[in-house]
């Protein structure tokens, strides 16, 4: 993969990463819960595009569905993270596989999902850097399934399997190709529980950019499930680390499951042995009894400005619970700190 020529995009968000901390975008669910769609809505029969792939199945809920019957929408909610100081935007593909997609039927969208995922995204940026000037990048998001490779749903049978390494390599394969072929800059392998279930999609990502020809920088983030400071499939920060920086990925680092508070020792760890570039973006605190976030913009930016403070991130922004007013105040709280500066960089080449 050394051999391959680099996305245009690397060097660009290498530069920018070395001036400043990076900011990226937040949460797309907390978004379109509130548009309130309807199961017509998202089958676009009600207002939007009706799609073409046919299902059975129920799909309120399917949010990645709405790539295809809301694409204005979600273009909309792209360019308000822009807007509010997003340097680099996810694709609203998080469960954009085969694997996931099965759940509503729809596994013979997953190119489509993906390929008009980048683009929604893209033509959202563009809009925002033809008033601004400012250069955005689309980050192709790759969440990790539904289903686990390291352990068993089944109690009764501690070696049985839900889903193989090849399972998930050929499904990530198919998701990444849809984004390349969409325009995505990069790309974010995210919420990882379990760490094979990411090494299958550094695996897919590894043969996407051989056919293509290019490599695109790969964001890597973790998350840590609980107070036991582990992943799901039981790894700390630094054993995290070591098993996935063999990809040499633009960024690592973590996302969801918990605060910026409870995030900033594990973001520390990881922090003192990546030799790369380090990425947070932390929920909007933990989510009360009905499940919502009630921590404000301004909470979650002063304690993300701890970590800038301390030097452990080059890339910022939000993840479950936050809002566009969330990204601007983290943009605004961190405009004056100076990026983390990895012990060694190596651009990916």
């Amino acid at each position: 993969m050394s051999q391959l020529p680099a996305h245009p995009a690397t060097a660009q968000l290498t530069a920018l990463a070395h001036e400043k901390i990076l900011i990226l975008d937040g949460a797309m669910g907390t978004q379109i819960q509130q548009l309130g769609l309807s199961e017509d809505d998202f089958t676009g029969h009600g207002s939007g595009h009706v799609c073409r792939h046919h299902s059975d199945h129920p799909q309120k809920g399917n949010n990645d569905l709405l790539i295809l019957t809301q694409p204005e929408a979600l273009e909309e909610i792209h360019f308000n993270y822009a807007m509010a100081g997003a340097d680099i935007a996810e694709t609203n593909t998080f469960s954009a596989t085969t694997i996931a997609q099965a759940d509503y039927g729809l596994q013979a969208a997953v190119h489509d999902l993906n390929e008009q995922g980048a683009r929604v995204v893209r033509r959202a940026l563009d809009r925002a850097t033809a008033i601004d000037g400012k250069p955005r990048f689309v980050a192709g998001a790759v969440g990790p399934t539904n289903r686990t490779a390291s352990l068993s749903p089944d109690v009764n049978d501690p070696g049985y399997r839900a889903v193989t390494f090849d399972d998930l390599r050929i499904a990530y394969g198919q998701q990444v190709h849809g984004l390349i072929a969409g325009g995505a800059d990069l790309i974010l392998i995210e919420t990882i529980f379990d760490t094979l279930n990411a090494k299958a999609a550094i695996f897919a990502c590894i043969e996407a950019f051989a056919e293509h020809g290019q490599r695109l920088p790969i964001m890597i983030s973790g998350t840590i499930t609980d107070a036991s400071g582990r992943t799901l499939s039981g790894q700390t920060p630094t054993a995290f680390w070591h098993s996935v920086s063999h990809a040499r990925p633009f960024t690592v680092g973590l996302n969801c499951a918990l605060g910026a508070a409870a995030m900033r020792p594990h973001m520390a760890e990881l922090a003192g042995v990546a030799d790369t570039f380090t990425c947070a973006y932390p929920n909007a605190g933990l989510p009360n009894a009905f499940g919502e976030y009630d921590e404000g913009p301004d909470d979650t930016a002063r304690q993300v400005a701890e970590f800038a403070r301390e030097g452990l991130v080059n890339v910022v922004g939000g993840c479950c619970g936050t809002t566009p007013d969330h990204i601007r105040a983290i943009a605004d709280a961190l405009a004056g700190f100076a990026p983390r500066q990895p012990r060694k960089f190596e651009a990916a080449a």
